[in-house]
């Protein structure tokens, strides 16, 4: 039986000296358009909301009303986003690890101690920080970043569909599915939206 995650990690920090504890997550490494978006959240621990999980988990429905309970509860929260062309500057995990830094970087409460989804700590954060491998799946303030992080990145390609309704953006989120793949091979990619070092971008104009 799956379960979801729990609090341990934080208040193993908590018991170390290190609160408060921030969880780090990200959305949008993997689709051909739109930016990473990246999330850092504190929870109160009086206060964590009921269900929080991997957001890959969750329906848009669970996900959009754990986001306003997440943000109605947390102690802090920041978000920041690395462009499709600051992705094309360099690469997407280097894009990633920026947008964690500057998340973490950007609380209005600053932690003691951060944990990172993934395999990797971004470098320059204002504190120590461990990286938890499925974390979004193991810690509750992960798990909430994640939310945040997948519910702002998705509204943001909900406007893009707007203003590219070819591409359709609110169906797939940018992520390279048949009908993404196919309005690309008839449009070609959008400056400063696609993400031209991806293929099937790559090298086109």
């Amino acid at each position: 039986m799956l379960t979801g995650p729990d609090f341990c990690f934080e208040q193993e920090a908590e018991r170390a000296g290190r609160w408060p504890c921030a969880g780090v997550d990200e959305a949008g490494r993997g689709p051909l358009a739109g930016p990473v978006v990246a999330a850092a959240v504190i929870l109160d621990p009086a206060n964590i909301p009921a269900g929080l999980n991997d957001s890959k988990r969750l329906t848009a429905a669970m996900r959009d009303r754990l986001f306003d309970l997440v943000t109605a509860s947390a102690l802090a929260i920041s978000v920041a986003s690395a462009s499709a062309e600051a992705i094309d500057r360099t690469d997407i995990r280097q894009a990633t690890l920026d947008a964690m830094r500057r998340a973490v970087s950007g609380l209005a409460a600053c932690p003691a101690f951060a944990l990172i989804d993934g395999r990797d700590v971004p470098g320059g954060l204002p504190c120590p920080a461990r990286a938890l491998i499925k974390g979004d799946s193991r810690s509750q303030s992960i798990a909430a970043a994640s939310i945040v992080a997948k519910v702002l990145r998705d509204r943001m390609m909900e406007r893009a569909a707007i203003a590219h309704p070819v591409y359709a953006f609110h169906a797939h989120a940018g992520y390279g599915t048949a009908l993404h793949r196919s309005a690309i091979g008839t449009h070609g990619g959008v400056r400063r939206l696609h993400r031209f070092t991806f293929a099937p971008l790559r090298n086109r104009n």
